[in-house]
Order: C-alpha cells, then sequence, then structure tokens
C-alpha cells in the first residue's frame, strides 16, 4: 500500500491539533477575546440597559460568534460560545491520515453500533462535526469511505454535517471542486 497524503483543501484554513472546537470551555476562552454591551430590541428595560449581548472571537483565527437574543448576559455568553465552536468546526481543519485517522473517545461513546445519534444544539456537535469533517476534507470528500473509517453509515455522516447549514455548503462546495456530485438536501 503506498502512502497518500490527505487532500488539504484552499477552501479552510489548517491549523495544528487540537481543534479549538473540541477543546474544554476554559480552555477555548483563553484563545478567544470576549466582549460584552447594549443591542436595542425586543427584551425589555434589562436588555436595553445592561451589557447582556456577547461577542466572542477566536483570536488566531479571527472568527466570532455573538449572542445577543436573550436577557441574560450568562446565557447570551453560552450561545456565543456554541455559535463559535461551530464555526470553528466548519471553517478550521486539523489535518488527518486519510486512512487511518485516530478516531477520539467522544467519537467512540457517543458512536452506537453504525449509528450516530447527537442533537445538533448539544454540546458535543461541534467537537463531532470537527472530527467528521476533518477526515472527510482529508479523503477528498469521499463521505462513504469517511464514514467507514468512522465506523457509521454515510446516511449518518451525511446527516450530522446537513444539521449545520455551513458545513453542509462547504461539503457540497468541496464535492463539485473535486468532481463528485453534491449531496442532497
Amino acid at each position: 500500500m503506498t502512502y497518500r497524503p490527505p487532500f488539504v483543501s484552499d477552501r479552510f484554513q489548517v491549523i495544528a491539533p487540537p481543534h479549538p472546537a473540541t477543546l474544554e470551555v476554559d480552555a477555548l476562552l483563553k484563545l478567544c477575546t470576549i466582549e460584552t454591551g447594549r443591542v436595542s430590541g425586543p427584551g425589555g428595560q434589562n436588555r436595553n440597559r445592561r451589557d447582556t449581548a456577547v461577542w466572542i472571537e477566536h483570536m488566531s483565527s479571527g472568527i466570532a460568534a455573538q449572542g445577543t437574543e436573550r436577557r441574560s448576559q450568562s446565557q447570551n455568553s453560552g450561545k456565543a460560545l456554541f455559535r463559535l465552536r461551530c464555526k470553528l468546526a466548519v471553517r478550521l481543519r486539523v489535518a488527518v491520515s486519510r486512512d487511518r485517522p485516530h478516531i477520539s473517545a467522544l467519537w467512540r461513546s457517543r458512536r452506537q453500533g453504525e449509528k450516530m445519534s447527537v442533537n445538533p444544539e448539544h454540546e458535543d456537535y461541534p467537537a463531532l462535526l470537527s472530527e467528521a469533517l476533518d477526515l472527510v476534507v482529508a479523503r477528498r470528500f469521499d463521505l462513504a469511505g469517511a464514514a467507514g473509517l468512522l465506523g457509521i453509515t454515510m446516511s449518518q455522516l451525511s446527516r450530522l454535517i446537513r444539521h449545520d447549514k455551513a458545513a453542509f455548503a462547504a461539503v457540497n462546495q468541496g464535492r463539485v471542486q473535486v468532481g463528485l456530485a453534491p449531496l442532497r438536501s
């Protein structure tokens, strides 16, 4: 068997491991800047008079997210952090082996046979999405091959990616770029 290097797409920023979307909250926040402020809109006086809005930016990549819809700064902070982790999962890639990837303990614990059920609102979703996308990109957007290495069915992998619109669009753009048919929505 000859060595085949992982595919690198110019659509993504390649970074050194570990992927920021897989980090614990405290470790990720050390790599970010956080700002709070006020925004107008529905929510009453508390929202208009208190700094409840939260903006978080990952310093090394410049990827940012915000949480402004809640009346509580802590709730907005949680929303902003989750959105940031999802954006990081979609836009940043860690180079992995295309034929012998390391499957994380989180992935193995969440997999049930050949199924992977995770709510897209669950805190584990960004980490699982980043791991799946790293392998999908390394395999030139071959979902069947990536799914086999991850131990799930292609439909399960497709469903995991389809939950995030930006991830789904990025995978379809990559598939078209390498001459594969886009996934159906």
